[in-house]
């Protein structure tokens, strides 16, 4: 069983330390990698992991073609100033092929899953030669797989699954004692600008857990554009997390005059502490109403509009 460490608890200078000495106590002369996303937990588990083995630990963005809008380009820069460099890596591809006719959001899940760490990650940790990934497991990922709610992308021994057998590499988890409020406290110590630390979450299955149904090329941008518009809209409202889902059946509107078969985008913004329990956040009518006007304006196709009124429990904060 993991101990929890709260942030009420936390004292983020003596849990650096002990997980430097940690990391740097397993990975002794070895190489570690690790995948940035630019989220706080990815963000968090980089900074950690170069403060103990500095060039030893090889920093990637896998570019799947389900991030944000400039993602990559935003992460990298940033980092660049933090004298963390990131390679990116194309991987599109790989992603959309093994994403091809699934709809189930748990194989959508698990497709993910397997394309990153045994297609894409299982090449690059051969080629690097790296024989640990570094990763940004945390308590709330565990307790949703383990329960059975959603398949958290990152987690596996709580599982039954050894990555070492199953991939061929080593898997080290220094923040899984950790909730969200308690990275945030980490990431803040280690140096990250506050844009990054105070970053709402996001999915790892990214926008293809933000699609109902087949998660196509097409589906994906459409979603993507839409993330942009919410995300920009609601960045002032102090909410944990905010974003889109796409639906998957077309719906009725007009547009001059006819009718157009177009598609529904639902948006979902939340109060909370550690996305244990969450509230939709009490949006002002007005809001809700810029939001869906500049929706329907810019992002091609959609002519419905819907915002998630229940809460967490029994909803789940993210859709699929």
């Amino acid at each position: 069983m993991i101990q929890e460490i709260t942030a009420e608890n936390l004292d983020p200078d003596h849990f650096i330390e002990e997980k430097v000495k940690e990391i740097v106590d397993t990975v002794g002369d070895e190489t570690a990698i690790n995948a940035l996303s630019g989220g706080v937990d990815s963000s968090t588990v980089t900074m950690l992991g170069h403060r103990a083995l500095g060039d030893r630990l090889k920093t990637v963005f896998i570019e799947n073609g389900i991030m944000r809008e400039k993602e990559s380009e935003q992460v990298v820069s940033l980092f660049k100033k933090l004298g963390v460099s990131v390679d990116v890596i194309d991987a599109k591809e790989a992603f959309f092929a093994a994403l091809k006719g699934i709809r189930d959001p748990e194989e959508k899940r698990e497709a993910v899953t397997q394309t990153f760490y045994k297609t894409v990650f299982g090449r690059i940790v051969k080629e690097s030669r790296a024989k640990y990934l570094l990763q940004g497991t945390i308590l709330t990922d565990v307790d949703e797989t383990v329960a059975g709610i959603k398949r958290q992308h990152n987690v596996f021994e709580q599982l039954g699954i050894d990555p070492q057998e199953a991939f061929g590499y080593r898997i080290l988890e220094p923040l899984i004692q950790l909730r969200k409020d308690g990275v945030r406290k980490i990431g803040k110590v280690l140096g990250l600008p506050e844009e990054i630390f105070t970053r709402i979450p996001f999915p790892g299955p990214a926008l293809a857990a933000r699609v109902i149904g087949e998660a196509t090329p097409e589906r994906i941008e459409t979603v993507r554009q839409a993330t942009a518009v919410i995300e920009n809209l609601l960045k002032d409202t102090g909410a944990f997390q905010y974003m889109a889902i796409l639906h998957e059946d077309r719906v009725t509107g007009m547009r001059r005059g006819k009718r157009e078969f177009g598609q529904q985008i639902e948006v979902r913004c939340w109060d909370s502490i550690d996305a244990r329990t969450a509230a939709p956040t009490r949006l002002s009518f007005d809001l809700l109403e810029k939001l869906a006007g500049e929706l329907i304006t810019v992002v091609p196709g959609i002519v419905s509009v819907t915002y998630h009124i229940a809460p967490k429990p029994p909803s789940t904060m993210e859709a699929v």
